[in-house]
């Protein structure tokens, strides 16, 4: 690890956390999400700061932003772009749409309909769209950040399990405590404190810092502790869907992020249990139809670090 990374993280932390009143433990993992270069889903009621966040990371780290408001009569070609015809050269020229951007927001995700979906399922995972048989690159690095309103909110469209996979992590920022709300009815709004935010990273610094999340170093006993997790999310009598591979995937570089940002060249079982409610809480589903992040907390309680279980 270079010496200057823990000074870029924590004074990256420090401007998000002068937007983001009270809520330091989001806004780690949202950062965790971005160096383990995933896409990060925030899923709360409306006006709770989800929008306010999405626009402190992007201008923090420096990138370019760009922002669509889902709704029930969007169309794929809204978001990805489309081949247009040009009279005076004679032939079809592609316009690319606003996910060509490092920062895309996809706000209220859940109102649009699945086919506008899964018009992001191709750029989130490729980091690429294709368009009338040619595939367009996206710029690197390329992260999206989707908000949707709890499914019992009228007007929504529940996301399918293979775009919900997509997003590496999935966050609730909750009501303020009263000290933060005190500050925001006093006129400390986020909005007005995203125009004094510094700028710390820049696309090439962040992609240092991303670079550096594969080199933490994971033990033998750690993985271990790692795929007694995920092999308990796959009992019959527990989950109704476990951690696929590329969950266990998620849930790997995540802790490998979220020990960087902890200014350190290996991950510990703590950094495991930091990120596994926000990896596998919207992955997982019980048997019981409980909410997969209280069964993900279930799950830490009854896996032991050592081996074995704690009934």
């Amino acid at each position: 690890m270079t010496t200057a990374a823990p000074q870029l993280i924590q004074a990256t932390l420090a401007q998000l956390n002068k937007v983001i009143h009270g809520k330091e433990q989001q806004v780690q993992l949202a950062l965790t999400c971005l160096l383990a270069n995933g896409h990060l889903l925030l899923e709360d009621l409306p006006g709770m700061g989800k929008t306010t966040l999405a626009h402190a990371l992007a201008h923090v780290c420096g990138l370019e932003y760009k922002r669509v408001q889902f709704t029930s009569d969007l169309l794929p070609a809204d978001l990805i772009g489309a081949s247009v015809f040009e009279q005076q050269s004679g032939r079809f020229r592609f316009h690319p749409g606003p996910v060509f951007s490092q920062v895309f927001l996809a706000d209220e995700l859940n109102r649009a309909t699945p086919k506008a979906q899964s018009a992001l399922l191709e750029a989130m995972e490729e980091r690429q769209v294709s368009v009338d048989g040619t595939t367009h690159p996206l710029p690197a690095p390329f992260f999206v950040i989707a908000t949707q309103n709890p499914q019992s909110q009228s007007g929504t469209f529940p996301l399918p399990e293979s775009q919900l996979d997509r997003f590496l992590i999935r966050l609730s920022l909750g009501y303020p405590n009263p000290e933060a709300e005190r500050a925001l009815l006093k006129g400390r709004n986020g909005r007005v404190l995203l125009a004094s935010m510094q700028q710390v990273l820049n696309e090439s610094r962040l992609k240092a810092l991303q670079s550096l999340v594969p080199q933490v170093k994971m033990t033998d006993n750690l993985l271990d502790y790692v795929q007694r997790l995920i092999a308990y999310t796959r009992q019959t009598e527990v989950c109704h869907l476990g951690l696929s591979p590329r969950g266990a995937l998620a849930l790997v570089k995540s802790a490998q992020a979220w020990a960087l940002l902890q200014a350190r060249g290996h991950v510990l079982p703590e950094d495991v249990q930091a990120v596994f409610v926000a990896v596998a809480g919207h992955r997982i589903i019980g048997r019981q139809e409980s909410q997969g992040e209280q069964l993900a907390r279930q799950i830490l309680g009854k896996v032991d670090v050592v081996g074995g279980g704690r009934g």
